[in-house]
């Protein structure tokens, strides 16, 4: 974690050094590497930032994503699709969030093999103070400036819309 035992060098430079005396070119790696590291780093200071009000941005994410919907609820489906994340996620998810009083689950009058998810006057409270929480620290996103972080993102989306994450020629 940041600051925990800052080394005198950066590790992922060190290993594309060897990668490239026993593998090859390391470009590729390098760029992976860093990725998941900014990864780890970000999501370790987004959790710091929500800890005290007992949610992780994962379930965060759940809360905004319920907010955004123009009825207030969302099938329990269309969560893991949205946040692109495997059903057994959503369900954990909803789970302490539902244990905490933040959600509730809502049966489907109309399909009662569907359940919804809705916001609690408690989650609405909680979701208040975490936006304040992870605006107050600009997302995690130190050390770059506005004009980087859009460059970085236009990178970033255009390397996820190449693995087939979504489809680019649908917006």
């Amino acid at each position: 974690m940041p600051g925990d035992s800052t080394l005198p060098f950066d590790p992922i430079d060190r290993a594309a050094l060897l990668w490239e005396k026993h593998i090859g070119t390391s470009t590729s790696m390098r760029l992976a590497t860093s990725i998941m590291r900014v990864q780890q780093l970000i999501i370790a200071d987004l959790d710091a930032a929500l800890r005290p009000l007992g949610i992780t941005f994962a379930r965060y994410e759940v809360l905004v994503l319920l907010s955004f919907s123009a009825t207030g609820q969302l099938p329990l489906s269309k969560i893991g699709a949205r946040l692109m994340v495997h059903p057994t996620s959503v369900t954990n998810a909803m789970d302490r969030l539902e244990g905490q009083g933040l959600v509730r689950r809502v049966a489907d009058k109309a399909d009662r093999r569907r359940t919804f998810a809705e916001l609690t006057a408690e989650g609405k409270k909680v979701l208040a103070e975490a936006t304040a929480k992870i605006m107050a620290i600009d997302f995690a996103i130190d050390g770059l400036g506005v004009g980087q972080q859009d460059q970085a993102y236009d990178l970033l989306r255009h390397l996820r819309a190449s693995a087939g994450d979504f489809d680019d020629q649908a917006d």
